[in-house]
């Protein structure tokens, strides 16, 4: 190009004004950033906090690996895996509900006493259908 022809980057050369494309993806990764960190936060709550939570976490370093060595295919090692995270997720979601539940009221209720229950029994809902995967993809 000459030195008066016009360059491909503008009048400016190769800087440029942030385009909205590059704002929105500034604001998408310092979203991300924020939502990793609230995820951290609860992770580590629900581990100082809750016994139960610790050790299904304990007991995924053994199954883990179980199912990598155990699922003959791709998709035995997913439902192995994928059964046991749900009921890591269950279990973050129950104690979810029990401390919206004391923060509340610590006043018992037959509600709140429901509302308590009920989570309970998705963990152990979620344990049984873990169960019944392994034993119906290993047995």
């Amino acid at each position: 190009m000459s030195e008066h022809s016009p360059s491909p980057h503008g009048p400016h050369g190769s800087q440029e004004t942030p385009s909205n494309a590059s704002i929105a993806g500034g604001f998408v990764r310092r979203r991300l950033l924020q939502t990793l960190g609230y995820s951290w936060r609860g992770l580590r709550f629900a581990w100082r906090h809750e016994e139960a939570f610790r050790v299904e976490v304990l007991l995924s370093l053994v199954l883990i690996p179980l199912a990598l060595y155990a699922g003959q295919t791709p998709v035995e090692r997913v439902l192995l895996i994928g059964s046991w995270g749900a009921v890591l997720v269950v279990e973050l979601l129950n104690t979810g509900i029990e401390k919206a539940i004391d923060r509340i009221s610590k006043d018992l209720h037959p509600l709140s006493g429901a509302a308590k229950d009920l989570g309970s029994a998705a963990v152990f809902m979620s344990l049984w259908l873990a169960a019944a995967t392994w034993a119906l993809v290993l047995l």
